[in-house]
């Protein structure tokens, strides 16, 4: 049974850092890419970024480039998001998944996390 948990969502202010981290199990997690996705309230699911099964690939949402760094540690079978410079637009529920692909497409991806609330307060 694959299991995706994330944690370490919580209330941050603007121009704040938060790291969230997700743990997955049931899977050979070093053959799998991974991927965050995150739904704002009123929105729809949209992809924030991801990352190959070694780590050496990463793709990005503009709207995160050059703020958020995704990483992975094969060895715990976990994957990191590193948000930094947040913003109030950045509050969302933040998803992990598992998939085959580092693309942007939620078809890509085959297993999904239960989400942890990320919110930027300004």
């Amino acid at each position: 049974q694959v299991q995706l948990v994330e944690s370490g969502g919580g209330l941050v202010q603007a121009g704040g850092s938060l790291r969230i981290s997700c743990a997955a199990s049931g899977l050979t997690f070093s053959t799998y890419a991974m991927g965050w996705f995150r739904q704002g309230p009123g929105k729809e699911r949209e992809f924030v970024c991801a990352i190959s099964w070694s780590g050496g690939n990463t793709n990005y949402a503009n709207s995160v480039k050059g703020r958020f760094t995704i990483s992975r540690d094969n060895a715990k079978n976990t994957v990191y998001l590193q948000m930094n410079s947040l913003k109030p637009e950045d509050t969302a529920v933040y998803y992990c998944a598992a998939g085959r692909n580092w693309g942007w497409r939620q078809s890509e991806y085959d297993y999904w996390g239960q989400g942890t609330q990320v919110t930027v307060s300004s």
